[in-house]
């Protein structure tokens, strides 16, 4: 009896806790949104680079897909906040090799060898952020990692990959595609899975599975 009553308080918790999306005024929804590209520009400080790469490995990928599934629609406003502020010269973006945290700032960053997963990271947002508004029954563990895995190894790596691939060809010379991939992709792989299934994890344990009062099974 104890164990029912918990779970139901706990569904009921989560419910509460996701209603910011209809409650909260245009206002509070954007310091919200503001308050988590924060987030994702101090776990982006959490970095290092493995040997023969520019693309260091970072916290970012585990907040952005969060953001997605904690804000909605409203996770996309939130990376286009990240990444316009630190285009004006926040040092705020992951430090690429050479370079200071306070030389981690400014249009330079869009435009290196990191600029494509950034822009990626604004799709994956958008996209984690429709499916689950829209699908309650994306919010199960295996869906949620499903989409974040898509997220991330599509909408994050093409245009990092793209990104990568012309910021190579213009300073450094000719690069084939497995070259890239070993060096903007393959390195990643495995740190990105332990990041997702920990996303994947969290995202099922904090959203609602029912919307105006009406239960989903997932």
């Amino acid at each position: 009896m104890e164990i029912a009553i918990y779970m139901y308080k706990y569904k009921n918790i989560r419910y509460d806790f996701f209603k910011w999306r209809y409650e909260l005024e245009l206002v509070q929804k954007i310091c919200l949104s503001f308050a988590f590209a924060c987030l994702i520009g101090l776990v982006s400080q959490v970095r290092f680079h493995l040997p023969g790469t520019v693309v260091p490995i970072t916290g970012q990928t585990f907040a952005v897909l969060l953001a997605g599934v904690i804000l909605g629609r409203w996770g996309i406003i939130s990376l286009g906040m990240y990444i316009g502020i630190g285009a004006s010269g926040v040092p705020w973006f992951a430090p690429q090799i050479g370079m200071s945290i306070f030389s981690s700032g400014g249009i330079g960053i869009l435009t290196g060898a990191t600029g494509g997963y950034l822009i990626g990271f604004m799709i994956a947002a958008l996209f984690l952020g429709y499916f689950t508004d829209r699908y309650i029954r994306s919010r199960s563990f295996i869906r949620m990692a499903s989409l974040m895995l898509f997220a991330n190894f599509a909408l994050i790596y093409i245009p990092g990959l793209i990104a990568l691939y012309l910021w190579w060809t213009t300073f450094v010379g000719p690069i084939g595609f497995v070259e890239l991939l070993t060096v903007g992709m393959i390195p990643f792989i495995a740190g990105d899975v332990v990041k997702i299934v920990a996303a994947s994890a969290v995202a099922k344990g904090i959203t609602p599975k029912r919307a105006y009062g009406r239960e989903v099974d997932i």
